[in-house]
């Protein structure tokens, strides 16, 4: 009788982590280490609102969100922390014309060399270039008043492009950047976020 032999462990299937453009997004901001948010709710940056507010339920750290009534208003305020404080200023709006209330302080900023990055919402991708609800060329508008300016239509983009415009904004002469995210880049899933990004790269603060 052959005596019985004990089964061979199998190796776990390693699955890739998930995660939405909207997660990918607040964990590079507290990564770069963003403390506040200015800015206007709206529809195609709402998946970063709900992102925000269930860390705030789990207590899980996320940069705190401080609403204005108008963008245009938390514009000015991202211009006035990165002023008072040496850091840089981060404003979240909506797409359309919660984005063209930038224009302002962004060209603000432009002038007077402060450190920002303007985070605008966008239609999902797919819809650019087709007369969409709120659709506004926000990289054409912003072209002549920013350092740089980003249209990232794809949850691939998202990490490297943000690490990117934090650090073009606060190196070399400080000055504003336009990150403008389609929708569906923040929505949409990202199996390969927990991968090193060899093309990443990492912000710093000016000096």
């Amino acid at each position: 009788m052959s005596e019985l032999q004990e089964p061979v462990a199998q190796p776990e299937v390693q699955t890739p982590s998930e995660q939405s453009g909207a997660e990918i997004a607040i964990d590079v901001l507290n990564e770069l280490g963003v403390e506040y948010l200015f800015g206007h709710t709206g529809g195609a940056i709402i998946p970063l609102h709900a992102e925000l507010n269930l860390r705030m339920r789990q207590g899980r750290k996320a940069p705190r969100f401080v609403l204005f009534r108008q963008e245009g208003g938390a514009g000015h305020a991202a211009e006035g922390y990165a002023r008072a404080s040496g850091r840089i200023g981060v404003a979240l709006v909506t797409s359309g014309p919660g984005a063209t209330n930038l224009v302002t302080p962004i060209a603000d900023a432009y002038k007077d060399s402060v450190p920002c990055v303007f985070i605008t919402g966008q239609v999902p991708s797919a819809m650019l270039g087709k007369d969409a609800f709120q659709e506004v060329d926000m990289v054409g508008i912003t072209r002549s008043i920013t350092k740089h300016n980003y249209l990232i239509k794809d949850v691939t983009e998202l990490a490297g492009v943000l690490r990117q415009a934090f650090f073009v904004a606060g190196s070399g002469r400080p000055g504003p950047v336009v990150v403008d995210i389609c929708k569906n880049a923040l929505v949409g899933c990202d199996t390969t976020s927990g991968k090193p990004d060899p093309c990443a790269v990492i912000a710093r603060e000016p000096p």
